[in-house]
């Protein structure tokens, strides 16, 4: 993504017109587009066919919620309700202001659905005091025990009772941080509640989404969004927030230069954005991150639930994988479908879906899906249209670029096999042979840490999901491992682990992972190619995850390594559906910096978020690869 490209998509976040434009760029940030004449529906439509209307409704302690309402002004039947709840504001606010309609309500307008859009508790035309991932109470005891569930019931309640013309059916829905309150919302459904689409849900903000992926931290997506989000506005239902001046298009300069993370409140927040430094005060998975967590509560769903997510998504790809599992245990018998396509954050709402960076997937995969999965399923359940068969989990196989239909996720035929590291830089599924102690190292130095993109970007890019690796497989900084050229398709579903054995220098270390689908020599460059890419070689990102070693075996109570001596750091990676073509080969990348995505490992075990920087040191770092310590992948296969 050139630098323009991703500043206009940081800023949008803060000048959305409507909630239901879904996030970008950076964190939580929404799509750049403006209205224009091949718009399926446009301002023009949505005042001509839909009357606006703004009330505050009353949640049970008596706090009243700003919500807009687009009901169709055809009146000769009864529509139903589609409801999202979000943190972004509903700009613009006045019956008379029409917003540029995206998401739901620029996808199907003409389908004539009444659309409900809320500010959610704290935030904007809302009143009550906002809190990020507002934990859920389980147990409540009177009108002041309140939650995300209690007032999005509270809020279909209402509307089913008030809002002239409804058909006593509602659906939620909405993508990443409104894919939370979905979640939240489908929690003790309400009667009238009949189906719910999280979409890029947030599941746990520690563990996998957003913000830490197993304890790293995701630098650049952070400072991005509460640089901006977490902005005070004096009136904020007229106010913009003010853009974050990073005075070079260089974020990997600019955070190297930043220095240690307490430098970022210091040199930049100053005090001002409160919860940067709640982050900075829980450096573990303590009981603050623990209550965040919605996975345990999500029960009690009467609702069909249709969860959402992208193969490529940067920012909760873990959240919509686990909503499924979450859902799929806790609630047994209802309706619950997992949908997963080769998307970006959010991508599937508002885009062709056919590329993300170089990759190209040959369909559109977006329209496909909002034609095809997400329409048919809010018909089926809100209009009684069942010209739909929807599977338990419906599939986008990367790679061969195609569809597919199964009934458990992962597919039942998918069996576990071990890509082993092997001497020379060899990948193979048959275990070593050589002899204990083998290993290959390489130092480690965390003033020079290795990029995560061949580019430069101020913030955390879409496409690095899918980035050519090339400039990192020749730093000496970087293991490479790679398989011989394949004879047969390989296709690979489910999750992945990473299972290293490892020693290092300091007494702490990141521990970086990537999957990667070489590309033949002779693959075909794009027709027409004005970039003048040369596809031939291209090593593809196909998943890569980041572990902080002091978590390895708790997030709770981290360890130092002891050093010289060996360890095992053994984590999950999110989900793939991919198959690796005859005449690619599959490669794995092992590294210790992943900068700026993942933020500084100073290799000295202390609370990185208060390190200095003296804290920061060379550490020479082995992987073994023979005897009881077989560094591996573990995959699940398909067989032909």
């Amino acid at each position: 993504m050139s630098h323009a490209k991703s500043v206009r998509a940081m800023v949008f976040l803060f000048a959305a017109a409507c909630s239901l434009i879904y996030q970008a760029q950076g964190a939580h940030a929404q799509s750049t587009a403006k209205a224009t004449d091949s718009d399926e529906v446009t301002q023009a439509y949505l005042r001509e066919h839909y009357t606006k209307y703004e009330y505050k409704i009353s949640m049970r302690d008596g706090v009243k919620l700003f919500t807009a309402v687009y009901a169709p002004k055809d009146t000769s039947a009864a529509y139903p309700i589609v409801l999202t709840r979000t943190p972004y504001g509903l700009k613009p606010y006045g019956v008379d202001q029409y917003p540029v309609p995206r998401g739901a309500l620029g996808n199907y307008a003409k389908e004539k659905f009444i659309f409900v859009l809320q500010d959610v508790r704290g935030r904007f035309g809302s009143e009550g005091v906002y809190v990020h991932v507002r934990p859920h109470n389980p147990k409540k005891a009177g009108p002041h025990d309140i939650d995300e569930s209690t007032d999005c019931y509270d809020t279909i309640d209402w509307l089913v009772k008030h809002v002239p013309n409804n058909n006593g059916r509602v659906g939620l829905m909405g993508i990443s941080y409104p894919g939370f309150y979905t979640s939240a919302g489908m929690i003790d459904s309400h009667p009238a509640l009949k189906c719910a689409s999280p979409q890029a849900p947030i599941g746990d903000w520690f563990v996998g989404d957003d913000f830490h992926h197993n304890g790293t931290f995701y630098l650049p997506h952070a400072f991005n969004f509460f640089a901006n989000f977490g902005q005070t506005l004096e009136e904020p239902t007229r106010e913009e927030y003010k853009k974050f001046d990073y005075k070079t298009p260089d974020g990997y300069e600019f955070y190297l230069k930043m220095g240690p993370l307490a430098n970022a409140d210091k040199t930049y927040f100053k005090g001002k954005i409160t919860f940067w430094n709640e982050l900075m005060q829980h450096g573990t998975y303590d009981e603050f991150w623990k209550a965040r967590d919605i996975r345990p509560h999500l029960k009690n769903i009467k609702a069909a639930v249709l969860t959402v997510g992208g193969w490529y998504d940067a920012e909760d790809l873990f959240g919509a994988i686990q909503t499924y599992h979450a859902v799929e245990q806790q609630n047994p018998g209802i309706v619950n479908v997992l949908v997963m396509g080769p998307w970006a954050h959010g991508a599937w709402s508002r885009t062709p879906g056919d590329q993300l960076g170089n990759v190209n997937f040959a369909a559109k995969t977006g329209e496909f899906y909002r034609q095809h999965i997400e329409l048919p399923f809010l018909k089926q359940y809100l209009k009684d249209d069942h010209n739909v068969d929807l599977p338990e989990a419906y599939m986008f196989e990367t790679g061969t670029n195609q569809w597919r239909r199964h009934d458990a996720w992962p597919p039942k035929a998918a069996r576990e096999k071990s890509l082993y590291f092997r001497p020379q830089g060899n990948l193979s599924f048959e275990p070593p042979k050589e002899a204990a102690g083998a290993f290959d190292e390489y130092l480690s130095d965390p003033t020079k840490p290795v990029p995560c993109i061949p580019n430069i970007a101020v913030g955390m890019s879409q496409q690095h999901m899918v980035d050519d690796q090339r400039f990192a497989s020749s730093r000496p900084d970087v293991l490479v491992y790679q398989s011989d050229v394949l004879e047969e398709d390989l296709t690979i579903a489910g999750p992945i682990t990473a299972q290293l054995y490892v020693s290092t220098t300091g007494t702490d270390s990141d521990w970086v992972v990537k999957l990667i689908d070489v590309y033949s020599g002779d693959y075909p460059n794009p027709n027409p190619n004005p970039a003048g890419l040369q596809m031939g070689g291209y090593q593809q990102l196909v998943r890569g995850e980041a572990m902080r070693g002091k978590f390895r075996n708790s997030y709770e109570k981290p360890e130092p390594f002891v050093p010289g001596k060996t360890a095992g750091v053994i984590y999950a990676m999110p989900d793939v559906y991919h198959t690796f073509r005859r005449g690619h080969r599959i490669m794995v990348q092992v590294q210790s910096s992943w900068f700026p995505l993942v933020d500084r490992n100073p290799q000295k075990f202390c609370d990185i978020y208060h390190a200095r920087e003296e804290d920061f040191q060379k550490a020479t770092q082995r992987v073994y690869r023979s005897g009881d310590s077989a560094s591996q992948i573990r995959v699940l296969v398909l067989a032909p």
